[in-house]
């Protein structure tokens, strides 16, 4: 998922400067008491919406693999497979990071599925600012147009933002949202990823057990919606298969792309994070 939550660029306003001299004439240690007060009273994050601007993973995410090492992982944005087609800022590793109750959620879907013989395969997790910021530049980048075929063949780029496959925050930031699919445990593992998709509107392109769902992972177009009609019998299947499993441990699904969910309950409702995958 690009992102669910638009959002106007802010402006912020300049203050008055203090001259020089009088800065010169305040003693050092007032100074650092001042900033340490102000610190307190506004810790990083408290306030609604405001990010978390640090490289060290906060108390309450977990690395999935830690928690249920069974579900596999193929992290797009830490590769060149995606809609962008170069790694994204803020992926320094192939994980998938969680806040605990998405985490500890996602384990009873993936139970769930393995019950019918099924076990969960996912693309993305938390999503750092700076990669939300990342996608923004390019799409608005009107002369990169290189991946359209793969990713978004109906669609212009330019339309992206009006369609809501692109904004300038999303709730993978918040660290309870997870993109994936499904995969067949009677099927042997492929060897090599995914390949990156000719078409995306494809349904064909599932090897290695994944399942045919009808487009690609991130197609950005009409036939990725959840209830699309136009797409064969058995992908409609895996669809509701996938769906079902996800919502009865707690998430929601996103209408405009069947791969992405979130935790009804997130933990992080309001925050949007900036830490690094790694």
């Amino acid at each position: 998922m690009i992102a669910t939550v638009g959002s106007k660029r802010g402006h912020q306003s300049r203050g008055t400067r203090t001259p020089v001299s009088e800065q010169r004439r305040r003693p050092v240690g007032v100074i650092l008491v001042s900033l340490l007060f102000f610190s307190c009273l506004q810790p990083p994050g408290s306030r609604k919406g405001e990010s978390i601007d640090t490289n060290l993973r906060p108390d309450g995410f977990v690395s999935l693999t830690d928690i249920d090492s069974t579900i596999e992982l193929d992290i797009r944005y830490r590769t060149s497979n995606n809609f962008v087609g170069r790694p994204i800022a803020g992926y320094r590793g192939a994980k998938c990071i969680l806040t605990r109750e998405a985490a500890a959620a996602l384990v009873r879907a993936q139970k769930q599925a393995n019950e019918r013989g099924y076990s969960l395969k996912v693309y993305d997790c938390y999503r750092p600012r700076r990669a939300v910021a990342d996608f923004v530049a390019w799409a608005e980048d009107a002369a990169d147009t290189r991946m359209r075929l793969g990713f978004y063949p109906s669609i212009a780029k330019n339309e992206l933002f009006a369609r809501g496959y692109i904004a300038e925050k999303s709730g993978h930031s918040r660290g309870s949202t997870v993109d994936l699919t499904l995969i067949s445990l009677s099927s042997p593992r492929p060897q090599q990823p995914e390949p990156e998709p000719d078409d995306c509107r494809r349904g064909a392109n599932a090897i290695g057990g994944t399942l045919d769902m009808g487009t690609a992972f991130d197609c950005f177009d009409e036939r990725a919606h959840t209830d699309h009609t136009g797409i064969s019998h058995r992908a409609r299947v895996h669809r509701d298969l996938l769906r079902r499993a996800m919502l009865r441990r707690g998430f929601s699904a996103y209408a405009k792309e069947w791969w992405h969910f979130t935790l009804g309950a997130e933990p992080f409702p309001h925050r949007y994070f900036d830490f690094e995958v790694r």
